[in-house]
């Protein structure tokens, strides 16, 4: 029975170490992040401290019993029901395998001492983690250093680096797509943008002959920007609109202007370009977009916009929607003839165009228009969307948590242009559930706090000939 009542214990630990790295996963391995700014703080009550204190109070055989059919259970369906569940990567095997390891360890010590109190379950998570950590910074600053020779070694690349509180990632993915056209150019995947994903992009996937290099580059506090631009050392950077965003983190906009202005000191710049929302004195090597911008139309079919290019207006048509990219595309414009493209070849690569996935993005699909914007979570691109859905003749339903990381007051004027465009929202998650509803017509509303239920829902909810937006679409631990 002894060890049976060991190997539960483990078993329980282990069970804790992967909530515990799970969520450090989500709030890129910040522990206080973990502990301080966590959405669901609920979760850590009933899947770390109740069972902690459950396994102090009860015996062996009444802790096994609570744990192989309560809490076993329990976990097992909360980790199911995971929408964005945890990703086994080098870092998360090597802290699970130190884990076990410390727990093995602890356990032997304990048997040999015939004094189990030392098996508590913090030690061998206090342990593992503190190992983990040390051995990660090691293993960080070696990879970083082996990354900085070979940027070093690559004397003919040009690197582009691009920040911003919102549309970063959309001005990545459309630069790229011009680039191409002309160059050799690889960027960073998906939204990989801090240094640690940078650095790790750099020595694993960056190509050895790529001429060009577009890396984007994200920040939750000061100086994470500033770390980016002294690993990479871009020639051409960019700073695309700034604004409140994750002001949680930085507490005031000076704060997120002067970090996205961290950029902006790269050793190597040659050509920065910024959005006119960055306050910054004039400097010969600053150009400032959009610099006398008009945009003539914006619908479903596309964005048709003039530019001022040396002294003369000239015409641009993306098939994108959104009235906002044109101010994204201003930014691709200069960078592109800044790196020797023509405005020609500008031109023509702007109709090959394809939108980032989840961003704007319009999909036919069983007689519905699907509007999928669930990748952008800032109001100006939100209100966007809703504009642009608000052309639509037919019913429109939208599918949105409301904002993340903003203010309330960019909830309730995003709650009020939706319950005035809007035949139907449905409001997925909690956490601005009561925000939103509270300034939408309660006949309109559906609260859906399990998103599990959504697929049921729009079945039940839609039919043929229906435009949904889906808004933002914030993981369910938020």
């Amino acid at each position: 029975m002894e060890y049976f009542n060991l190997f539960t214990e483990i078993v329980f630990i282990m069970t804790l170490g992967w909530y515990l790295i799970t969520n450090l996963q989500w709030y890129n391995y910040k522990l206080e992040r973990v502990i301080l700014k966590h959405h669901k703080q609920e979760w850590h009550f009933t899947y770390f401290v109740f069972p902690i204190v459950i396994f102090y109070v009860l015996n062996d055989i009444a802790f096994a019993i609570f744990f192989y059919v309560f809490y076993a259970a329990l976990f097992y369906f909360w980790n199911k029901k995971l929408d964005r569940g945890l990703v086994l990567t080098s870092r998360v095997k090597r802290f699970l395998a130190i884990l076990l390891f410390v727990t093995f360890a602890i356990k032997a010590l304990c048997l040999a001492s015939q004094s189990c109190y030392i098996s508590a379950v913090f030690i061998p998570l206090i342990l593992a983690y503190a190992i983990s950590t040390g051995l990660e910074k090691i293993f960080f600053i070696s990879f970083k250093n082996q990354g900085k020779k070979r940027i070093q070694s690559m004397n003919d690349l040009k690197i582009v680096a691009i920040t911003a509180s919102y549309g970063k990632t959309s001005i990545k993915n459309y630069l790229y797509q011009v680039l191409k056209h002309k160059f050799i150019t690889y960027k960073t995947p998906r939204s990989v943008n801090t240094i640690a994903g940078i650095v790790l992009d750099v020595n694993r996937d960056l190509p050895a002959n790529a001429q060009v290099y577009i890396a984007e580059a994200g920040a939750r506090q000061e100086g994470d920007i500033a770390e980016i631009t002294d690993f990479l050392e871009p020639q051409y950077c960019v700073i695309g609109s700034v604004g409140e965003q994750h002001i949680e983190y930085f507490k005031t906009l000076d704060n997120i202007i002067r970090t996205k202005s961290e950029i902006l000191q790269s050793a190597r710049m040659k050509k920065g370009f910024v959005h006119e929302s960055v306050p910054l004195k004039k400097h010969p090597s600053i150009i400032k977009f959009p610099d006398n911008l008009n945009i003539t139309m914006s619908n479903l079919e596309g964005i048709w916009f003039d530019v001022e290019i040396n002294g003369v207006k000239e015409h641009f048509h993306a098939p994108l929607l959104g009235s906002f990219n044109a101010i994204n595309l201003t930014a691709v414009i200069h960078v592109a003839l800044e790196l020797g493209m023509s405005l020609e070849e500008i031109k023509l690569a702007f109709e090959k165009l394809e939108p980032v996935a989840h961003r704007l993005q319009l999909i036919h699909a069983g007689g519905k228009i699907i509007v999928d914007d669930s990748f952008n979570g800032n109001l100006e691109g939100m209100l966007e969307a809703v504009n642009i859905c608000s052309t639509y003749e037919g019913r429109k339903v939208i599918v949105t948590p409301g904002l993340v990381e903003s203010t309330d007051e960019a909830n309730i004027l995003l709650a009020k242009q939706i319950n005035e465009n809007f035949d139907l929202a449905i409001i997925t998650g909690k956490l601005n559930s009561h925000l939103l509803s509270s300034n939408i017509d309660e006949k309109r509303v559906i609260i859906l706090k399990d998103k599990s239920k959504l697929e049921q829902t729009l079945a039940e909810q839609t039919k043929q000939s229906d435009l949904i937006l889906f808004a933002n679409d914030a993981p369910n631990f938020i």
